[in-house]
């Protein structure tokens, strides 16, 4: 998966059969000099590869004298995956638009449905975006949401009685705020409410003063606006546009975010929510619209499993 390859899954299959043909492949990706110790950093004094009973590629470090392979301060660590498998589980979240269930991972790849689930979440934490990114610039929209909050039917008083159901605000669902810039990136957080304070705090972190700033007619928007070069609103009441005031381009990300997460996961957790935001994030930034083939986007995906480490008690 080089820069600009494109392949399928039929083809990354037959590229990485086995565990050992995937270890070369991230030893490449990872170590394109020669292999660096994760223990000490030592890349001067080259580590050589031990031999070993089985086609396990284990190295040891000539400065510190530790051994260590691939996987080592990586997501990968401590796995009993085979790594081809994990290549193969990478490939198809990072192609499925609306992401994979866990449910769906453990009967295609032949693992337990608790390995497929702490797997997916490790590689929603490789897909995770770095902190301190530069901030959006030129018609950024802003716009929230709320997922989850579906009671059961054994759960709720008169279930059958025809009232109609609340939504959106005062509910028990799940805040989310979503961040778009028109043609580039779209940043989405979990929130614990929605009120001027937390919208500002988000919003002064992750959009420039000279951006022109596109929201609906939600109060809380209304005093963060003057601090932006622009800010026009759309009243969702009586219309949707008004020249170049609309939020149509972050209600096409909320769409693909509560198909997958309706359609898809059905439930997430409101303490799980933030790395499926990171992942839905990571797919749209990467989108084929703006150049990027599946397999582009697995090795992006992939480049971001070093340095993360993600346990099961966490």
């Amino acid at each position: 998966m080089e820069s600009g390859e494109d392949l399928n899954l039929a083809q990354i299959i037959q590229r990485f059969p086995d565990a050992d043909s995937a270890a070369k492949y991230l030893e490449s990706l990872r170590w394109p000099d020669g292999p660096v110790c994760p223990h000490c950093g030592e890349s001067e004094r080259q580590a050589y590869r031990l031999k070993t009973k089985t086609a396990r590629r284990l190295w040891k470090c000539a400065a510190c004298r530790k051994q260590f392979t691939v996987t080592v301060g990586t997501i990968f660590e401590d796995s009993h995956i085979p790594l081809n498998k994990w290549l193969w589980a990478f490939y198809l979240l990072c192609s499925s638009k609306k992401g994979m269930s866990a449910h769906q991972l453990h009967r295609m790849l032949g693992i337990t449905y608790k390995s497929a689930w702490f797997m997916a979440h490790r590689i929603r934490y490789a897909m995770t975006q770095q902190p301190f990114q530069a901030r959006l610039t030129g018609t950024v929209e802003a716009d929230e949401t709320y997922v989850g909050g579906k009671p059961r039917r054994s759960n709720v008083k008169n279930y059958n009685a025809g009232r109609p159901r609340k939504t959106g605000r005062g509910t028990d669902k799940v805040p989310v705020v979503v961040l778009v810039e028109r043609g580039g990136q779209a940043r989405s957080f979990r929130m614990a409410n929605v009120t001027g304070e937390n919208l500002a705090a988000v919003m002064r972190r992750n959009i420039e003063p000279s951006a022109h700033l596109r929201t609906d007619s939600f109060p809380a928007y209304k005093t963060l606006g003057k601090e932006y070069a622009s800010h026009e609103t759309v009243n969702h009441l009586d219309e949707y546009v008004r020249g170049d005031a609309h939020t149509n381009t972050a209600e096409n990300f909320f769409s693909i975010l509560k198909r997958g997460i309706d359609g898809v996961y059905h439930h997430v957790s409101e303490a799980h929510l933030p790395r499926y935001l990171a992942e839905f994030d990571f797919r749209y930034n990467l989108r084929t619209a703006n150049g990027y083939s599946d397999g582009e986007r697995t090795l992006r995906a992939l480049m971001g499993a070093e340095g993360k480490r993600l346990r099961f008690a966490d």
